[in-house]
């Protein structure tokens, strides 16, 4: 893939249509300054889709059209085509060759297209981004762009890499997925605002649409009952009637008999309780004395069994015998101990002070040791000293003949000298006199040095600002990662706190709703003002203590879940509410029902084991059902677990006792088991808390949230002082390189002046005034090196005394060598002695150790002999006891078996007495419970008849009105006639089942009617109206609007699921977009820094450079930083190297980024100006390498760049100010042929005011390489006369 053709119509000076045809290889294009060479670059960036005018040289887009000159009037449009050859497939497009064009308007437009094809910036973009071309337009390189290379900060370096490797396409596709996901959750929030208004919507709708669902099957069950039953009545209330009448005279005759017998039962039930009553005493005496005589004979019985048991077991026991040692033995084993014991401690004492001694012998020969060996170091540091001094003194001689020496030579040197420095004097003063007089020598510019001095400060203050001012960012930068952590912290604490509140919202509702009655009690609570001093649910207004919420429901029992009223009025008049409205049964409790009691206080109560406690102590409530629930907690105590429950009832069989886990346990009642449902105590309970703990989640989110805003506040305040300083940094920096090019400048200029200072004055006004000085300075110089000789002398004289005399002291004493044999046998009596003492140590320790064996065993036996006395003592002791309660459990036994015989005789008459008593009244009472049951059973059949016949004629006459009620009922609640009510509801005809609400699946087998039955028919009644009643009001149009939401609802929820899958999908691809930029990156940036080591070397032999990167440990966001370090220089700042320096390291890094991710083509804008002839040799050859995989077309002025040219463009301005192009392609100096053959070529016409400058620069700029570069003075020429044949307006190159 290269660049083949290039057309330029109304761009920039190309007014005319100009085509360049671009080969492989390196091409050219040169020419005079400011003849538009580099338009060809801007032309190559604006069609590839630069989109900053800055970059194009300009103030805005609009300025590449031709603007016009006086000759030529200005264009209305800018065109650029570029087309290149993709034989090679290397674009991603089936074209061998692919043109690329952009038409700029000068009302603001612009157009792209492909191949003659409108197409979109983007496309030409992603068609180039392939290829390692992207938007930064790395392979363009322009005049002053290698500078900003430099400059450009860390990120901006990384970007040319990441274009060159091709990752520009990842980031565009990253950046489209982010802002897709942007607009996304945008979408996906007011979708989901959307979707919860319409479900907070659609659950009451849906409850008003079930209601009328089941409103449509209730009401017509309501009435289909209630015709049956009303028919039903009417017809049994007359078949009634007509039945009791005929059994009223029936009655009436058996109430006459019932009476007369009832009065003979009367006369005999008198006479049977008289005789009764005189005989019970006698019997109550006989069956006294008989119990009184048994329980004797048991006692007895009892007591001669004990003492038999007694006896029996004192006989068995044998007398205990002395099991231990004889205490003499233990006396005189301790008194042999003790004896052993003292020897042993001798032993130690002996030991003692052997060890003493040998310490003390151990002491004073290590003492005797050291005191020698110090004697022997201070004599051997004394004869060191000798032999330092003696050498000191020896150099110090030597150094002294030679300066003798030396200062003769110099008197010598200087006599001769000084005849030649007065000639020299006088010739240089005479040349300074001239050189003042003709005023040729400048002083250098003192106003640049001063400037430069300042220069130099500010640079060291704006230096030490920058370190500052990292050092701040880097602490704001810190706190604001702090922050950051804090505020997330904060944020997963409010969103808890929510959670939290959220959930046990949920629950308190959820347990408030166990807490709607539905059975009676519900009903009564319902019913408010109709129920005369209602209080309310006992559970509602009890307090329990937290914990014993479960006991305290066990000890109320029924009562747990029942209405308080005021009084018994009140409880009966909810009694006749639940009856008269069928609402079923209720637990009531009077709060005044039966007064206070007298020990309604718990201190009075039996004091409870530990553990245990009153549950009358455990509630809390209003002052007026104290009474009450006084009364229903009345000793009920409460203890952890049924085994303290168990023990507790046997101490107090009175008291009632509840487990913690709900158990009630008492005398003659025991309730528990697995958990039932929970109490509508403990139910209240749980309500109450779950509401404590939404409050506390409420508080705690309220709290995060203010942490949160303040947190956000403190954030956007240090974010902003970290952009500050970051933008402070930048402005410095940008300072500092301000005033180091500056210091540069100076110095440049300073180094010239001085340069030429030093060849005029140094050569002139230097010689002159040092030649004046110079004679008088080797005449004093003569004078005093001839006293510093005699001075010289005289200290030489001394020194060697003062040798002569050292060295005589050294010889005496170095005959006498230290002695060490005291030393050698003093060190051996010190070790004989440490060894003496270690010996004496161990004996003293064995000694110890036997004798801590042996201490306290003779205190041991002692204590056993004593022991051993007490114990034989003991056992004579229980012997006697023994043999006296033997004695005693004889005599027990012989007096109660003589008692016994007695008992029997006496209990035997006893018995027979009373059995005969009891017989006699068996049949007394056998008789008399006969004749009460005969009088009972005849007054309550009396009562019965007398009852039947009232009550037969009150309900008479109630069924006649309840049948006129009931035929009006039927006219006004139904509509009907009553006849025809029985006709076609009576309870002959059969019940049709009831149809089904809207909405509800069709029944498998559809149900048959079946006959009437009257409780059946009660209980639909009831059922009907009971649901009639909790449906409350029915909205009959809720079952469309519902039906219509929830479509809505249901399509709203897929189109959320399909958001939250493409959200998914995005945020992977983003994923797997971060994944392949760190992969091509690393791989990139890697073989960049090993090109750049090599190309770097190649550029500055014996120099060192590498790319650094700022952050490796995230090599998606890591900055880029160049470290470069020129020979025989230690600074790495790139800011601190020269000119030159500077440009070669800009192309190294550019020329390693192409080496590693080589691109089709390169265009370069004098890159090389600024590079001396060998630096230029250098670049010249790498130029070549690239050749060989990329085109390239170099702007330039080189002659040398030129030679390696394999085609010239010459590019001249004509005097009208369009810029004419010709080209040259060239051949090889061998003669090959390929892509290097020469060619011809063709220019439009040109000319005018600036051709000759024109002509003369180009002719003088390539005139050394005629025979290989285009004569453009000649091309111009022809243009001028009209010889191309080309038309005008139109050029091909």
């Amino acid at each position: 893939m290269h660049l083949k053709t290039l057309t330029l119509r109304g761009f920039k000076s190309f007014a005319s249509a100009t085509t360049l045809r671009l080969e492989p290889g390196i091409t050219c294009v040169v020419g005079p300054n400011g003849s538009g060479k580099s338009n060809v670059v801007d032309a190559l960036s604006w069609v590839m889709g630069e989109q900053g005018a800055k970059s194009l040289r300009g103030g805005k887009m609009e300025d590449v059209i031709f603007a016009g000159t006086s000759g030529r009037p200005p264009l209305g449009r800018a065109e650029v085509a570029l087309t290149i050859d993709n034989s090679d497939g290397a674009l991603p497009i089936d074209y061998t060759e692919v043109t690329i064009s952009r038409t700029m308007f000068r009302s603001g437009g612009s157009e792209y297209a492909i191949n003659g094809s409108p197409c979109r910036l983007l496309d030409i973009q992603e068609l180039l981004s392939d290829s390692g071309i992207g938007r930064e337009m790395h392979v363009i390189v322009g005049q002053g762009q290698l500078d900003q290379v430099l400059q450009a900060t860390p990120e901006e370096r990384r970007g040319f890499i990441e274009e060159a490797a091709g990752v520009l396409k990842h980031r565009k596709r990253k950046e489209k997925a982010i802002r897709k996901l942007d607009a996304m959750q945008g979408n996906l929030q007011r979708l989901a605002d959307l979707t919860t208004e319409i479900r907070r919507q659609l659950k009451p709708l849906g409850r008003q649409a079930e209601v009328a669902r089941r409103a449509q099957v209730v009401q017509a069950d309501l009435r289909d009952a209630k015709a049956r039953l009303l028919a039903d009545d009417l017809v049994t209330l007359t078949e009634t009637i007509a039945a009791e009448l005929a059994d009223e005279a029936a009655v009436q005759e058996r109430r006459s008999l019932v009476e007369g017998e009832l009065a003979r039962a009367r006369a005999r039930l008198s006479a049977l309780e008289l005789a009764a009553s005189a005989a019970s005493p006698q019997l109550s005496q006989a069956q006294n004395t008989w119990y009184q005589l048994s329980s004797l004979r048991e006692r007895t019985r009892g007591t001669n069994s004990l003492a038999a048991d007694r006896l029996r077991l004192l006989s068995e026991s044998e007398p205990e015998r002395a099991s231990g040692r004889d205490p003499d033995d233990l006396e005189a084993q301790a008194a042999l101990v003790r004896e052993q014991e003292e020897q042993l401690q001798g032993e130690v004492e002996g030991a003692s002070e052997l060890m003493l001694a040998a310490e003390d012998r151990r002491r004073e020969a290590e003492q005797a040791a050291r005191a020698e060996e110090q004697r022997l170091v201070e004599l051997a540091r004394r004869a060191a000293d000798q032999r330092e001094q003696l050498a000191r003194l020896a150099g110090r001689v030597a150094a002294q003949r030679s300066t003798v020496d030396a200062s003769v030579d110099a008197v010598e040197r200087l006599a001769g000298t000084i005849g030649d420095a007065e000639r020299r004097a006088s010739e240089a003063a005479a040349e300074v006199e001239a050189l003042v007089t003709s005023g040729e020598v400048s002083p250098a510019s003192a106003q640049d040095e001063a400037q430069a001095e300042a220069l130099r400060v500010e640079a060291e203050q704006v230096a030490d600002r920058i370190a500052a001012d990292e050092a701040t960012l880097e602490a704001a930068q810190a706190q604001l990662t702090g922050l950051n952590r804090e505020l997330e912290a904060l944020r997963h604490t409010e969103r808890e706190a929510h959670g939290e509140r959220k959930e046990w919202a949920a629950r308190r509702d959820t347990l408030a709703l166990g807490l709607r009655r539905k059975d009676g009690a519900g009903a009564v609570l319902a019913a408010g003002d109709r129920v005369p001093g209602l209080i309310g649910s006992l559970a509602a207004v009890l307090a329990v203590e937290p914990g014993f919420e479960t006991a305290v429901a066990a000890a109320l029992g029924p009562a747990a879940g029942a209405v308080a009223v005021r009084d018994l009025t009140g409880a009966l008049a909810a009694l006749d509410l639940l009856a008269t409205e069928d609402g079923g049964q209720a637990v009531l409790v009077p709060a005044q029902g039966g007064g206070a009691l007298a020990d309604a206080d718990p201190a009075g109560w039996p004091a409870l084991p530990p553990g245990a406690r009153w549950v009358r102590t455990l509630v809390r409530e209003p002052g007026e059902l104290s009474p009450a629930v006084d009364r229903l907690l009345h000793r009920v105590a409460v203890v952890p677990d049924l085994r303290a429950a168990a023990e507790l009832i046997r101490l107090w069989p009175e008291l009632s006792v509840v487990t913690t886990s709900g158990e009630l346990v008492s005398a003659v009642r025991v309730v528990g088991g697995s958990a039932s449902a929970p109490s509508p105590i403990e139910t209240q309970a749980a309500v109450e808390q779950a509401g404590e703990r939404v409050a506390a989640a409420a508080e705690k989110a309220e709290t995060a949230g203010a942490a949160l805003a303040g947190g956000r506040d403190r954030q956007q305040t240090v974010q902003q002082q970290v952009r500050d300083l970051q933008d402070a940094v930048k402005r410095a920096q940008g300072d500092l390189r301000r005033v180091e090019g500056r210091i540069t400048e100076l110095e440049g200029r300073r180094a010239q002046a001085e340069a030429k200072l030093a060849a005029e004055r140094g050569r002139l006004a230097g010689t002159a005034r040092a030649a004046e000085a110079e004679v008088e300075r080797l005449r004093a110089q003569h004078e005093k090196a001839g006293q510093n000789e005699a001075a010289a002398r005289e200290a030489l004289f001394e020194l060697e005394a003062r040798l002569e005399a050292a060295q005589e002291s050294f010889d005496a004493a170095d005959d006498e060598e230290p002695d060490t044999s005291e030393r050698d046998r003093l060190t051996e009596a010190a070790a004989r002695a440490r060894s003496e003492e270690t010996d004496a140590r161990l004996a003293l320790r064995t000694a110890e150790e036997r004798a801590r064996a042996v201490a306290g065993h003779a205190d041991q036996l002692m204590q056993r002999a004593a022991e051993e006395r007490a114990a034989r003592a003991r056992a004579v002791a229980r012997e006697e006891r023994r043999q006296r309660q033997m004695q005693i459990a004889r005599a027990v036994l012989a007096g109660g078996e003589y008692m016994l015989v007695l008992l029997d005789a006496s209990l035997a008459v006893a018995e027979q007495e009373r059995l005969r008593l009891e017989a006699e009244r068996d049949a007394r009472d056998a008789e008399l419970q006969a004749m009460r049951e005969t009088e009972q059973r005849l007054a309550s059949e009396q009562a019965r008849l007398i009852d039947s016949a009232h009550r037969d004629e009150v309900v008479r006459t109630e069924q006649r009105l309840r049948i006129d009620a009931l035929r009006q009922r039927s006219v006004d609640e139904l509509g009907m006639d009553p006849d025809v009510l029985i006709d076609e509801y009576g309870p002959h005809q059969l019940v049709p089942p009831s149809p089904p609400a809207p909405g509800d699946p069709e029944p498998a087998r559809a149900p048959q009617p079946v006959p009437f039955e009257r409780a059946t028919q009660e209980k639909r009644l009831r059922k009907a109206e009971r649901a009639l009643n909790l449906l409350g009001t029915v909205n009959p149009l809720a079952l469309e609007e519902f039906a219509a939401l929830e479509e809505r609802h249901t399509f709203l929820n897929k189109q959320l699921d399909d958001l939250k899958v493409s959200r998914r999908d995005l945020l992977q691809i983003i994923e797997d977009v971060d994944r392949r930029v760190e992969e091509v990156f690393t791989e990139a940036f890697n073989d960049t820094a090993r090109e750049f080591v090599g190309v770097f070397q190649r550029l500055f032999p014996g120099g060192e450079g590498k790319l650094i990167l700022t952050d490796p440990s995230n090599m998606l966001t890591t900055g880029l930083d160049v470290e470069a370090r020129p020979p025989g220089k230690k600074v790495k700042r790139l800011s601190l190297l020269s000119g030159g320096e500077r440009s070669l390291t800009a192309v190294a890094l550019l020329v390693s980024i192409f080496k590693a991710r080589p691109s089709p083509f390169y265009v370069m804008d004098e890159v090389e100006a600024a590079l001396d002839d060998t630096n230029l040799g250098r670049l010249i050859r790498i130029f070549e390498e690239l050749r060989e995989s990329s085109q390239l077309i170099v702007i330039t002025h080189q002659k040398r760049t030129m030679e390696v040219a394999d085609a010239l463009y010459g590019v001249t301005m004509r005097g009208d100010g369009v810029t004419t192009v010709i080209s040259q392609r060239l051949a090889d100096d061998d003669g090959e042929s390929g892509p290097r053959r020469g060619a011809g070529a063709t220019a439009g016409a040109g000319g005018g005011a600036d051709g000759d400058s024109a002509k003369a620069s180009v002719s003088a700029e390539v005139a050394p390489s005629a025979d290989r570069v285009i004569d453009l003075a000649a091309a111009e020429a022809a243009g001028e006369t009209g010889e191309s044949g080309v038309p005008d307006g139109e050029e091909t190159v």
